[in-house]
């Protein structure tokens, strides 16, 4: 038996586009000798869908796109969508052939944790069942399962192996799986181990795409009745991923580095958030810092040079190197190039304030009228072309604080929120290996700034910093866990403290992109006011 697994990339709420593709790629599948046709989880409406599925009229339009699949169906066809009954509503898989909808299977285990809050909508399906499926004249048993009932080792009910004493021959699980760093070795131990335990084949098909935060990463596998990867789809790329049961040779595959695949998947997020919102060209304040330096060659890389535009925007405080910088980035990504001065405006704002500032010593307030001020620059260029402004702070910067709102913070998409200073370093050079120079040498030699007064550097030991913020964002780590000295203590009671304060501005941020086991949005929840210490 050939089972293809079409991990394909769907627009929430675009119903049209979604058939098409879905019907495009079924009629692909079958001319490659398919006998089942998977795709992943809530494919006709896009997943998450969140709110939307209060709405009847989504939920009938969702319906209604099945029913139009289902006429066209031949072969078996497996495909998330949403099934209501009885004005409950179930995160289900249909399964189609011979021109109807022969059967449905409604998603025993709901996910509430991180990103995930679907019992806020859905029910659960009543228990696990399996699915007759026609094969060459006979029905063959399929233990169809939806994304977390692979969990299940977390859970009191074994969707897998309760499928298997009900006669399963072989496991098709649909799955929107996001995206973070190691995830395609925590899904393939955990398919290998239910086929070691189980003796049956196991094929996982995964959403690819981006939505908001999430990332999609595809990689759908298919795992023989013998453990060995038969199938495997490349990572962030839409691909028909067809297994033959009969197999029993591991293939190769080659899987990209660590930094290879979080800058792949940065490039999708950014794709996906502009064609999928309609936008075209993005603006970028270009410092000649690092950071900016990687936002804009990931923007270059995933909407063309012709479609970013860098803006240096500098102050009395700004070096001539870092111009230098900027300027040489953007010949090396060949991206627009302006510079707009904002000493000008910068005299023009503390003229307007002096009277009210008098008797105070400068501080913060004066630096980040600066920094305010070019955030009014880039949202006005924004304003008048209808470019997207790409925010440039990293998840180090976002955590502590250390960034202006309604300055630096201004955008329409956070693209490396996510990601820590000592990795901003690290896929900086990674890059410059895949490409020599396109960054430049000083962007990432020199000490980092926020170039606010005179001779200034960023307040922080990254090496010391980057990993103890990871460590209490990621892993929920208090200071009994870190096992500090004193004198470590002391920071860490500070960094807690910065990150709890901070809460407001994370609040009010653009939406970034989530890589990560734990990013800032929608899958961490604290509250502003917080009087809590660790």
């Amino acid at each position: 038996m050939k089972v293809a697994l079409c991990q394909i990339n769907t627009i929430v709420g675009n119903f049209k586009y979604n058939e098409e593709k879905i019907l495009k790629y079924y009629k692909r599948s079958i001319n490659q000798n398919a006998d089942i046709i998977a795709f992943p989880e809530l494919s006709i409406t896009g997943y998450p869908p969140q709110d939307l599925l209060w709405n009847d009229r989504f939920i009938n339009e969702n319906r209604n796109v099945l029913d139009t699949i289902a006429k066209e169906t031949t072969i078996p066809l497996i495909v998330g969508y949403v099934r209501k009954d009885g004005g409950k509503i179930y995160n289900s898989a249909a399964i189609c052939y011979d021109g109807k909808l022969q059967s449905s299977y409604d998603k025993v285990l709901l996910p509430t944790y991180d990103v995930f809050d679907e019992l806020r909508y859905f029910t659960s399906g009543h228990e696990p069942r399996v699915s007759k499926i026609p094969f060459q004249g006979k029905n063959i048993t399929v233990g169809l399962q939806i994304c977390e009932d692979l969990w299940d080792h977390n859970y009191d009910c074994k969707v897998s192996s309760i499928q298997k004493e009900l006669g399963a021959e072989l496991l098709i699980n649909i799955s929107a799986s996001p995206y973070h760093k190691e995830r395609l070795r925590k899904r393939r131990s955990i398919i290998e181990d239910k086929v070691k335990e189980l003796n049956i084949p196991f094929f996982y098909c995964n959403m690819v795409g981006a939505q908001d935060e999430l990332i999609f990463d595809g990689q759908s596998i298919g795992v023989s009745d013998n453990n060995c990867l038969i199938a495997y789809g490349e990572s962030f790329r839409e691909k028909i991923v067809v297994a033959d049961t009969n197999a029993d040779k591991e293939i190769g595959i080659d899987i990209p580095s660590k930094l290879e695949k979080t800058y792949n998947a940065l490039c999708l997020g950014v794709k996906d958030y502009f064609y999928k919102t309609g936008h075209k060209e993005a603006v970028i304040g270009l410092s000649g810092g690092i950071d900016s330096a990687l936002v804009a060659s990931i923007a270059s890389h995933a909407l063309g040079p012709d479609k970013v535009h860098g803006i240096s925007l500098p102050s009395k405080y700004s070096s001539d190197h870092s111009l230098r910088d900027a300027k040489d980035l953007a010949a090396s990504l060949g991206i627009d190039y302006k510079v707009i001065p904002i000493q000008d405006s910068v005299n023009e704002m503390e003229n307007t304030l002096k009277p009210y500032f008098k008797g105070y010593e400068p501080n913060v307030a004066e630096e980040n009228i600066q920094a305010r001020i070019r955030g009014n620059i880039l949202m006005a260029l924004s304003n008048k072309f209808g470019w997207m402004v790409l925010s440039t702070g990293n998840k180090t910067e976002l955590a502590l604080g250390y960034c202006t709102l309604y300055g630096d913070m201004s955008g329409g998409l956070s693209v490396i929120s996510d990601i820590n200073k000592l990795d901003v370093y690290a896929l900086s050079n990674w890059i410059n290996t895949k490409h020599p120079g396109r960054i430049p040498k000083g962007s990432i030699e020199k000490p980092p700034s926020a170039e606010l007064a005179p001779e200034q550097v960023d307040p922080f030991d990254y090496d010391l910093v980057s990993p103890i913020v990871d460590a209490i964002i990621e892993q929920g780590r208090t200071n009994i866990d870190l096992e500090l000295s004193a004198s470590e203590k002391e920071l860490v009671e500070g960094l807690y403290r910065k990150i709890r304060m901070s809460e407001y501005k994370r609040r009010q941020a653009a939406p970034g992109l989530r890589v990560s086991t734990k990013a800032f949005g929608i899958g961490r929840r604290f509250p502003i006011v917080n009087h809590f210490e660790n």
